[in-house]
């Protein structure tokens, strides 16, 4: 990489009797973060071409003053390696577009945290201005956050501590990309989550759905599919046909790049999940499947099939763990099926259907009790 071997104060003339004073770098610098070339930085700063007056030679002679004293602070910098000051430029950058950049086409949480951040900061927010006092203020802001399109409710605790890692995630990357300065996210707190209860179907209900029609049989068939492999209503929509492979026996499974954990997942499928999916028509699997489909035409045609719980598209997730665990799978196989890294997590999603807690509740029975009152 080239290296700067000196830096040099400059002047220019101008055409209103003015000099204009620039740091000229030599042989020049190549920026690490932005890869550009750079010879010359302005200082902004302005000198008598020919000074008359004692006042106008004392007023250049502060300002060379000034102008030195950068030049000298930059040549160290440069000298250090640290080049600080070529980023405080981009300190001023808006941070909103990398904060955009960053969540890339990820989901719909991702893309809240960054809106009610863009509400928060009422739509201004640069690099420079990200500090403690200014994250902390956000962190509050959620706790206290009403949704963005139902504007009568507030978010969830849940869905804030969501919003809240989603933010801190992109700060720590602004810090590793020496964007700002300062590790933030390393002294906030976490927002905890509350325990919930997974909703999720019988095998029955499971049924009742596959034999109900549905305005879009898209739906029908997706939301089943969901039921009998696990997945995320993201990897639903991505999958493609040439995801679906044969194992040597015949056999069918899935090998797809995970949208949510960017790890490659294999899940086996019954056959009766791979008659659900047929013919091939197109390259998606589900085409024509859309995820506003899964809000309240879902809704309606799962109350058509007699079923009254709240059930969103990720509880078909859940429904496939407690069912596998219910039919006698054990929790690691589970916790591979579900591609978690950690079995804690395929805990929380399955706990009440664990085989063996609903044993041990049998364990303890009245029917010697009964027996001797019986003799007596």
């Amino acid at each position: 990489m080239q290296c700067c071997k000196s830096v040099n104060l400059r002047s220019r003339d101008k055409r209103n009797g003015l000099k204009s004073l620039f740091l000229e770098f030599y042989p020049g610098y190549r920026d690490p973060e932005t890869m550009e070339l750079r010879r010359r930085r302005a200082l902004g700063m302005y000198i008598y071409a020919q000074p008359q007056t004692a006042a106008e030679k004392e007023y250049n002679r502060q300002i060379m003053e000034k102008a030195e004293t950068i030049r000298s602070q930059v040549y160290v910098e440069v000298l250090n390696e640290r080049y600080g000051f070529f980023s405080n430029d981009r300190m001023k950058e808006s941070f909103l577009p990398y904060f955009e950049e960053q969540l890339g086409k990820s989901n719909t949480k991702s893309m809240s945290s960054y809106k009610h951040f863009v509400k928060f900061c009422g739509g201004s927010c640069s690099f420079e201005e990200l500090d403690l006092p200014l994250c902390r203020k956000f962190m509050e802001y959620l706790l206290h956050a009403r949704d963005l399109k139902n504007k009568k409710r507030f978010i969830s605790q849940n869905s804030a501590a969501a919003y809240w890692n989603v933010f801190r995630n992109v700060l720590a990357t602004t810090y590793r990309e020496k964007r700002i300065k300062e590790n933030i996210n390393e002294t906030l707190e976490n927002i905890s989550y509350v325990p919930t209860t997974k909703e999720s179907l019988t095998l029955n209900e499971v049924r009742a759905l596959y034999n109900t029609p549905c305005k879009y049989d898209v739906l029908r068939k997706a939301a089943v599919f969901s039921c009998m492999c696990g997945l995320r209503i993201s990897d639903i929509l991505n999958l493609k046909w040439e995801n679906v492979r044969t194992y040597a026996d015949g056999g069918m499974y899935l090998d797809f790049i995970c949208v949510k954990t960017k790890r490659q997942t294999i899940v086996p499928i019954s056959k009766e999940a791979y008659k659900l999916i047929l013919p091939k028509k197109t390259e998606k699997v589900f085409e024509g499947l859309k995820r506003n489909m899964t809000f309240k035409e879902m809704s309606s045609w799962m109350k058509q099939a007699g079923i009254k719980k709240h059930i969103t598209f990720h509880g078909f997730r859940h429904t496939y763990a407690s069912l596998q665990l219910e039919l006698g799978s054990d929790i690691f196989t589970v916790q591979h099926l579900l591609n978690h890294r950690n079995v804690a997590t395929t805990q929380i999603y399955v706990a009440h259907a664990d085989p063996k807690t609903r044993e041990a509740a049998s364990r303890i029975t009245l029917t010697d009790v009964k027996r001797r009152r019986r003799s007596k």
